[in-house]
């Protein structure tokens, strides 16, 4: 199956998870967006998947207790891309709580889970469960999501590098997310209602409650030190990204959570980006430097290196971006990705002045 890279993460993911519910079908399915530096969930398709109220328990389990066979950690450390639970539990599936929590309830009997990643990072997973009157997952099953696993992964990767230019009024203020004991929106600002309207997620809440995206990180922050935020960030298209920070506070003896959401800052974003690109360590050390302008030989010379073996990574470098030069490294980075930021005018959605310019 070719998936294409030329639309939006969201809806590669709608569209292997859709390709694999179709030869191999399947009782609830879904597909998630994984922050790789967190492995929190960022968004996905959930038309089909879990109902909302399983999902609180569910995002304990997955990144909270973090102890389960199949976590999603546990399964970034494995060779194979694809698992099935029977299989992971030597066909002992009690001795998985999330199986007696999660999907006994729900009569499902089994799930397979497809790691969408490119070596060490990992951007997607994909769930297809099966309720006990449907057929086992067997090897079949797990080649065919074998065979897919790889072309969703790189057509993922690659939606994350579109490139185009929105000149569209974007706020570069924080947004404010309060939510309530159960995870339900308290208040919403204007700035935060914009930001959760471009995360790439659909089918997953009713009004009033909020995305998977924000919520799983939100169980995240409930285990962490009062007052000390945990950080993921989501893609939200045409190469931008969101930074988002959750922490804990009291609300007059009653528990709520603050998450703040906003476009990645630059230092995130470079990340992110040379992340997408799929660089080795050496080869984002490389690149870092010749963004900040160095030569060959001053990169050399800071890393210990020989000018050869400097050039020898940027030729790698340049094949990975996809250009020729450093040049059209440099330009290919600032358009795609800085550019889109400065646009006019010049004042976020809650009144405050970008950068002191008036106008």
């Amino acid at each position: 199956m070719k998936l294409r890279s030329d639309i939006g993460a969201v809806e590669i993911i709608d569209h292997a998870v859709g390709a694999l519910a179709e030869v191999m079908p399947a009782d609830v399915w879904c597909g998630v967006l994984l922050d790789p530096s967190t492995m929190l969930d960022t968004g996905g398709e959930h038309t089909h998947g879990f109902p909302p109220e399983y999902m609180g328990r569910l995002f304990q389990i997955e990144h909270v207790e973090q102890d389960d066979v199949d976590n999603v950690r546990a399964l970034a450390q494995r060779a194979a891309r694809v698992s099935v639970l029977s299989e992971s539990t030597h066909h002992d599936l009690g001795t998985s709580k999330y199986y007696r929590e999660i999907l006994e309830p729900l009569g499902l009997a089994d799930e397979l889970r497809v790691m969408l990643r490119d070596g060490d990072r990992v951007w997607g997973l994909l769930v297809l469960c099966r309720g006990a009157g449907s057929r086992p997952f067997d090897a079949g099953d797990v080649a065919l999501a074998e065979a897919l696993s790889r072309p969703a992964s790189d057509a993922l990767r690659r939606s994350l590098l579109l490139s185009g230019l929105d000149r569209g009024d974007l706020p570069d203020a924080p947004g404010l997310i309060m939510l309530d004991a159960d995870l339900r929106i308290r208040s919403l600002s204007d700035t935060a209602r914009h930001w959760v309207g471009r995360l790439q997620e659909s089918g997953s809440v009713d009004d009033g409650e909020c995305p998977y995206a924000v919520q799983a990180l939100a169980t995240r922050a409930r285990t962490a030190t009062p007052g000390t935020p945990v950080r993921s960030r989501a893609p939200i298209g045409s190469g931008r990204w969101l930074t988002l920070h959750a922490w804990t506070v009291d609300q007059g003896g009653e528990p709520a959570t603050a998450i703040s959401i906003a476009p990645a800052e630059a230092r995130d974003l470079t990340a992110i980006v040379l992340d997408v690109y799929g660089l080795s360590t050496r080869e984002r050390q490389i690149t870092q430097h010749v963004l900040r302008g160095s030569s060959t030989n001053e990169i050399a010379r800071r890393l210990h290196l020989s000018p050869y073996t400097v050039q020898d990574h940027l030729k790698s470098v340049f094949d990975k971006a996809g250009v020729r030069s450093r040049r059209e490294l440099t330009a290919n980075l600032f358009f795609r990705h800085y550019f889109p930021q400065l646009a006019d005018p010049p004042l976020s959605t809650d009144g405050r002045l970008i950068n002191g310019v008036d106008h």
